[in-house]
């Protein structure tokens, strides 16, 4: 069976929100990832615990879990949803020079939480950036990709690897 795209309306070629009112709610969770790239002095910046604007690490880590339940107006056709819970995680790899981000969003919901999770990574990533320009300019944010998914009529899905 061909995969069909839900936003798309075949029959004007116009993008459309998809009707959920049909569906039942439904426990749903994602977990998303992605990996900020840092040079070895703001490694040590933020070992030493003296970047300049503070802790890069909470401030992220907040604006990830604001941006998830803010979702539904930062991306056209996503519904806003009551999200249970955002868990967000930054930590730092310091033998790697980067920093991991993941975040996992849980709801019950006629739709799933995927770009909650996804939005949630990418805002704490680019709150970081903000964070720690100063000392380091070059940092590189990828890797940002769904990693899990759990309910919903398609059921589980797992990365195994991103692309």
């Amino acid at each position: 069976m061909a995969s069909r795209l839900s936003h798309f309306d075949t029959d004007t070629g116009r993008a459309r929100m998809v009707d959920v009112s049909g569906k039942t709610a439904s426990p749903r969770s994602a977990t998303a990832r992605g990996r900020i790239k840092i040079s070895a002095e703001l490694v040590r910046v933020l070992q030493a615990g003296t970047l300049e604007k503070g802790d890069a690490f909470t401030v992220a880590k907040t604006a990830g879990i604001l941006a998830a339940k803010q979702t539904g107006q930062l991306i056209p056709m996503c519904h806003p949803l009551p999200l249970n819970v955002v868990v967000l995680e930054l930590s730092l790899d310091e033998p790697g020079g980067a920093v991991n981000l993941s975040a996992t969003a849980r709801t019950e919901a006629k739709t799933g939480v995927e770009m909650e999770a996804l939005v949630a990574v990418a805002v704490a990533a680019l709150t970081f950036y903000d964070m720690c320009k100063a000392v380091d300019k070059g940092m590189v944010i990828d890797r940002i990709h769904l990693a899990e998914k759990t309910g919903g009529k398609s059921g589980t899905y797992r990365n195994p690897e991103p692309r």
